[in-house]
């Protein structure tokens, strides 16, 4: 969900920009530093002191795959560090970064073209892995990277953009948007399972679905509220810090209650609300001077009306 939002923000964010001039794609690596940059080596500092503080054990070779975002080639062989496992993620985006853009200053039809071509080729080849060399690390590798995600929330963007008034249609009408819903819901829940081997793209779909009903007013849950706000503007703190978050509570609180469901009551609303205050604490201190660096000095486009929108990108 995550990787369909951020290829479908970006993407759309990139066509306005075509709108006014050329883009600049020295402008994009410097807006993606100053958003991506600050509180992502800002957590890495804070994880290697409390490695120092409380002895942590950790492999130092892979290090520099952290610096260098490319956290998800640990986490592929298996030797991610403690507390920056969830740092892949942002790897494979970093990633992605380094020919999006490129691509991006095409026009609007050949990089539809484009999009699609990629997203077939690494569909196709995931598949071919899967069936003909399983368990293998190159196939894990792929399935990590996630790129054809990121392309298909792209391609949503594309045919938004574009208004394709057909697939714009199908994908807000009420039926779908219930399906889509309906099936997030179970993916909580973990009672929904297709077929492992494309799980990840079905999903993204129905990512990409949910997204256009929102931003077409025709979604049948309306996330445009003060509450989603807050969290967008702060969500990527959230998901930066909460493995420390919850690394410290469980160093120093415990659970005392004799009644199973009350200490899981405690912990998770321990760790909700620790993590919502401290990502609030990091944004409000600490990312909003990049923030502004960014809007004031390097965004060709003024900001979308979500928080999300606003903030991550």
């Amino acid at each position: 969900m995550f990787f369909a939002l951020s290829g479908f923000l970006i993407t759309y964010l990139l066509c306005f920009e075509k709108e006014m001039q050329e883009v600049s794609v020295s402008r994009f690596y410097l807006r993606r530093i100053l958003r991506i940059w600050p509180l992502y080596y800002g957590y890495l500092i804070i994880v290697l002191l409390i490695y120092f503080i409380y002895e942590i054990e950790f492999n130092s070779s892979s290090l520099p795959f952290y610096i260098f975002f490319g956290a998800n080639i640990p986490y592929v062989v298996g030797a991610s560090m403690p507390l920056l496992v969830h740092y892949w993620s942002l790897g494979v985006e970093e990633q992605f970064y380094i020919f999006w853009p490129w691509i991006n200053r095409l026009k609007i039809k050949t990089i539809g073209i484009t999009t699609l071509a990629l997203i077939v080729a690494l569909i196709g080849s995931k598949l071919f892995l899967h069936f003909g060399m399983p368990g293998t690390s190159i196939e894990y590798f792929l399935t990590i990277s996630r790129f054809q995600c990121m392309l298909i929330g792209s391609l949503a963007a594309l045919l938004y953009y574009s208004k394709i008034n057909l697939i714009i249609r199908f994908a807000t009408h009420p039926i779908v948007q219930f399906i889509c819903w309906s099936t997030i819901v179970l993916v909580a829940i973990n009672k929904y399972h297709i077929a492992s081997v494309v799980d990840q793209e079905i999903v993204t779909v129905i990512t990409s679905a949910l997204i256009l009903g929102q931003v077409e007013g025709k979604g049948i849950v309306n996330l445009e509220n003060r509450v989603f706000d807050f969290l967008g503007r702060i969500s990527y703190g959230i998901y930066v810090i909460h493995p420390m978050i919850i690394y410290m509570l469980v160093k120093f609180l415990r659970p005392n209650s004799s009644i199973e469901v009350l200490n899981y009551i405690f912990v998770f609303t321990t760790v909700v609300a620790g993590t919502v205050f401290f990502a609030y604490l990091s944004y409000r201190y600490f990312e909003s001077p990049f923030l502004r660096l960014k809007s004031q000095k390097f965004s060709t486009i003024k900001s979308l009306s979500s928080g999300f929108g606003r903030n991550k990108f």
